[in-house]
């Protein structure tokens, strides 16, 4: 019982919230522990809210995860866990969400932004499991919208200004990753004619290859931008950060050979933590950037 309740909740998926902690990074707080605490406050906060929303779109699908091939698995859909237990997991799991901000100690007093924004992140997401999944171009959309929200949250949690540049790069990314994501869907209904979700008819290969070109490419320009921006240059006092700019374009390429070559980009979380590559590309990211930035 215990391990089909943690399947359910996905705490492997809980490393996207880890998008909370760029603010932290960015303003050089990551080691002060000031900030750090009302940061990881948050960061549990979300977590517990995901995982609620991760129980209703498991009850909520269940009809059409049955069908599908590997998704047969999850726990309401194998039947391992009811639909009611599901449904107490998931109220419990967002009970917890709201204790961690009720008596989280944040900084500059931006308790309601956050209760603002785990709220409507909730709200969103149950839209979106009801209808606007459904919603082709929508619902990639919304999921970068969400990891915009994960940014906010570390920035009101912390009382650090989360600039556009942060903004505009959360994105962008999670854009590029949804869409490489759907992609893997489209090739999977071709082949076998299993719809992973219903809109799958308002997709092709084509067209998921040329958004996925697109957005990628704005990406990668956009952080360049970023790393020359006078702004940042006189923000950071370095000139030198454009050199990580060769870890971010890696990673993206890679990132296109493993959706168009591989066909392996339907779980990005899963792909993040087995893909040696894109690990060493985000490792050398970090280290670059901290040597330029705290050094």
């Amino acid at each position: 019982m215990i391990k089909n309740i943690v399947l359910l909740l996905r705490p492997h998926q809980w490393v996207k919230n880890t998008f909370c902690f760029l603010p932290l990074f960015f303003d050089r707080h990551v080691m002060d522990i000031e900030y750090l605490i009302p940061c990881i406050i948050a960061f549990l906060s979300y977590c517990f809210a995901a995982s609620g929303i991760y129980c209703f779109n498991d009850i909520y699908d269940v009809e059409a995860d049955c069908k599908h091939p590997k998704k047969c698995k999850r726990p309401i859909a194998s039947g391992a866990i009811s639909k009611l237990w599901g449904y107490v997991i998931m109220i419990i799991c967002w009970i917890i969400s709201i204790c961690f901000i009720t008596f989280g100690n944040f900084l500059n007093g931006n308790q309601n932004l956050i209760y603002g924004i785990v709220g409507f992140y909730i709200l969103m997401n149950i839209a979106y499991c009801i209808k606007l999944k459904q919603k082709a171009i929508v619902d990639v959309f919304i999921i970068a919208v969400g990891f915009v929200f994960r940014v906010l949250v570390g920035g009101f949690a912390t009382g650090i200004w989360v600039s556009h540049w942060i903004i505009l790069m959360t994105f962008l990314l999670a854009l590029f990753l949804a869409f490489a994501k759907r992609r893997d869907d489209i090739v999977m209904f071709e082949e076998t004619g299993v719809r992973a979700r219903q809109n799958v008819d308002r997709y092709n290969v084509v067209f998921m290859n040329q958004a996925i070109g697109i957005v990628a490419s704005i990406t990668i320009v956009c952080y360049i931008m970023y790393t020359v921006s006078v702004e940042v240059i006189e923000r950071f006092n370095s000139q030198y950060l454009y050199i990580t700019s060769i870890f971010v374009l890696a990673g993206i390429i890679r990132y296109l050979q493993v959706t168009i070559v591989d066909v392996k980009s339907g779980s990005p979380t899963k792909v993040l933590l087995k893909d040696r590559f894109i690990q060493s590309c985000i490792v050398g990211w970090v280290i670059t950037f901290s040597v330029i930035l705290y050094l």
